[in-house]
């Protein structure tokens, strides 16, 4: 069986994981087995596999998880939403994972579909109902991470009462966080201040996207409310009509950001790789001496 993610933090730290999301629908899985499998040689700790709105890619999150899984020996975390869910869909997609051997999933709220009628009433709300039906509702051996947003969620603009939805989602039984990406690595110590002042004291592990062209940024922005410190707005200003200068650029701001974030002690990063495995492994050289030198140093208690 394969490991809980819970376990990885528990045995080392820092714990290093990649995220994919399914191809378009009519889009073959081929090349993002590839991807896994380009991704493999990074000997990641884990990898985390999106899931689509309102459950729309869960018979593709299945089988790209489990390919990861059990073709290319990597631990798989699938992601699990629950907004327009019946009870009975949940158990259908637990079921299937738990055919595959896969026991991590990430405890979402998720979107919901545009083509399907809000459920009335609905039986999940939040991510922490969700949580609650994982731990106390059904039988299975899951290791439960949930999303942590160290700007606030895009919907809320009352960061305590993000916070104190937070606390209730770790309240009902989440094991570990991962954090919604961010620009700033002074926004993250600010916010890892609050989580121990609500005595929150699950692993974090730290979501870090880099950004490849001006497009995306503002996609990013407006999707997730992620604010663009000015070191990192003269980068984008300074390159956005030189698109590798501007690649390389991204590539290097994150760089920066994840030794930062290591030289701090986190428990994690996790990295947006956009199915581009030469993005991890660029970063991955990037961060491997300062990565050997944390996991063969002194063992300290970890943040």
């Amino acid at each position: 069986m394969a490991r809980h993610i819970k376990d990885l933090f528990a045995a080392k730290r820092p714990v290093i994981s990649f995220e994919v999301f399914p191809p378009k629908p009519g889009v073959r899985v081929d090349g993002l087995l590839d991807t896994l499998g380009a991704l493999r040689e990074l000997n990641p700790d884990y990898v985390s596999v999106t899931y689509g709105a309102g459950g729309s890619s869960r018979a593709r999150t299945v089988e790209i998880a489990s390919a990861a899984q059990n073709r290319w020996g990597l631990t798989a975390l699938a992601h699990l939403t629950c907004i327009g869910q019946t009870r009975r869909d949940l158990e259908e997609v637990l079921e299937e994972l738990e055919q595959e051997g896969i026991t991590n999933v990430l405890a979402l709220r998720g979107d919901p579909r545009d083509d399907c009628p809000p459920l009335d009433p609905p039986p999940f709300r939040y991510a922490a109902d969700l949580v609650a039906y994982l731990r106390n509702s059904r039988k299975g051996d899951f290791c439960v991470g949930a999303a942590a947003y160290p700007e606030g969620h895009v919907e809320c603009d009352d960061l305590e009462a993000d916070l104190r939805h937070l606390k209730e989602k770790v309240d009902a039984g989440v094991d570990f966080l991962v954090t919604q990406l961010f620009f700033d690595n002074e926004i993250f110590f600010r916010f890892m201040d609050r989580l121990r002042k609500l005595e929150i004291g699950v692993p974090v592990s730290v979501g870090i996207m880099p950004v490849l062209n001006s497009r995306q940024i503002g996609r990013m922005v407006s999707l997730c409310g992620a604010s663009v410190p000015p070191k990192f707005a003269r980068i984008l200003a300074r390159y956005e009509n030189a698109p590798e200068a501007l690649r390389q650029a991204g590539i290097a701001y994150a760089t920066e950001q994840i030794i930062d974030l290591l030289s701090w002690g986190v428990a994690g990063i996790h990295i947006y790789t956009m199915n581009k495995p030469e993005i991890a492994q660029d970063i991955m050289k990037n961060i491997g001496v300062v990565r050997e030198a944390l996991e063969q140093g002194p063992k300290e208690t970890p943040l």
